[in-house]
């Protein structure tokens, strides 16, 4: 069993910026594709960006909406994953979950992922 915790959300003014985190437990993190994706009140939910398994030259994708302002990395070490995320805009307002499936890809498929966290609330301040 794996399971994901985020921490790092909060609220932030509009241009600003925040990382976010997502812990994992278990021994093969190594080996799990992990992703972001975000829910907002009223709207469903959206991928944000995912990365394969070797940060340095595994796969990354991102939402054309957050590209260049967005950067997803892991830490293999401290099984974590991150998202930097600036130039914050108030439409980055949502529930960020990251989640985790035992491949070596970057879907942007939320349906293929099997693992989730609980989300940490992220509000950008107009």
């Amino acid at each position: 069993q794996v399971q994901l915790v985020e921490s790092g959300g909060g609220l932030v003014q509009a241009g600003g910026s925040l990382r976010i985190s997502c812990a994992a437990s278990g021994r093969t993190f190594s080996r799990f594709a992990m992703g972001w994706f975000r829910l907002a009140p009223g709207k469903e939910r959206d991928f944000v960006a995912a990365i394969g398994w070797t940060y340095t030259s595994g796969c990354t994708n991102y939402a054309d909406s957050v590209k260049g302002r967005f950067t997803i990395s892991r830490d293999n070490a401290k099984n974590t994953v991150y998202l930097q995320m600036n130039s914050l805009k108030a439409e980055d307002t949502a529930v960020y979950y990251c989640a985790g499936r035992y491949m070596n890809d970057c879907t942007a498929n939320g349906y293929e992922y099997d693992y989730w966290g609980q989300g940490t609330q992220v509000t950008v301040s107009s």
